[in-house]
């Protein structure tokens, strides 16, 4: 029978040791403390199995998020599910962006919600704006409404494309981590996006840009005078995002790089009148 120590050190030769450790403390119910004062602790067969298995799924390439049904965002957990997309940390910036601009009590419209992970946020971050959100499936705002339960966050969400759940609803700001990946982008194919939902992640079209252009174009009709609208975009799309605001009508266009320094969020102002 081997020992805890053992069973990681076994799994990390497999998988990666940060994996490795992610999953022992689901499939055990532990904490990371757990595993380094229980080393040399004999591990049960039920539990010995129950990981095994979990680490058999990751080395053929499932998500560690999925296998856990967890994922860290903005120093929140949040339930994710194949329905989701898992939260990125670049789409934090999204939110950074958007408190730096939401007034205490302001209005909030994000599209494309998925796990609610922006949107459950910036309900946290920012309790007494009204947030709504939308998304096409059904089965992504019921993991984002248990997400809004799990912080007790206040978050109307709505099913439906884009901007049809708000009907003529007007907002402070606007956010949306929509698909932009091309259609035929190879790394479709590749890692934990072979596992993510394809329509959360590519809209079908050949430059990725079709959900963001309906978005950028629709936004000045439910927004606010001088309200903002922030999306993020794939790494080399910045330029053409900043394009399509300044033919939308925006102005103050701003952009923000990821810790790689790649452009990863576009916005911009409506104007307000005179």
């Amino acid at each position: 029978m081997a020992s805890v120590g053992e069973a990681v050190a076994a799994a990390s030769a497999r998988i990666g040791r940060t994996d490795a450790v992610a999953l022992a403390t689901h499939a055990w119910g532990v904490t990371r403390a757990w595993l380094v004062s229980h080393d040399r602790e004999a591990l049960a067969a039920p539990l010995a199995q129950r990981y095994d298995a979990l680490v058999a799924q990751r080395q053929q390439g499932s998500p560690v998020a999925y296998l856990t049904g967890l994922r860290e965002f903005y120093g929140r957990s949040f339930g994710v599910s194949a329905a989701v997309l898992i939260p990125r940390p670049e789409t934090e910036l999204i939110v950074e962006a958007a408190l730096a601009r939401l007034p205490e009590a302001g209005r909030l419209l994000d599209l494309g919600t998925g796990s609610g992970a922006i949107a459950v946020t910036l309900a946290c971050e920012r309790p007494t704006a009204a947030v709504i959100a939308t998304d096409v499936s059904a089965a992504a705002l019921a993991v984002a409404k248990d997400n809004a339960r799990r912080h007790s966050a206040s978050v109307d969400f709505r099913l439906g494309t884009w901007f049809e759940p708000v009907k003529s609803a007007r907002f402070d700001i606007i956010v949306s981590n929509p698909p932009y990946v091309a259609a035929l982008d190879p790394h479709l194919a590749q890692g934990d996006l072979r596992f993510e939902p394809t329509l959360a992640l590519s809209d079908g079209s050949a430059d990725g840009l079709a959900s963001l252009k309906a978005i950028i174009s629709g936004a000045g009709g439910h927004l606010q005078p001088g309200g903002w609208l922030l999306v993020e975009h794939g790494h080399d799309q910045g330029e053409r995002c900043a394009r399509l605001l300044e033919a939308a009508g925006f102005i103050d266009l701003m952009a923000m790089a990821d810790l790689a320094g790649l452009p990863r969020v576009a916005g911009g102002r409506l104007p307000r009148p005179g």
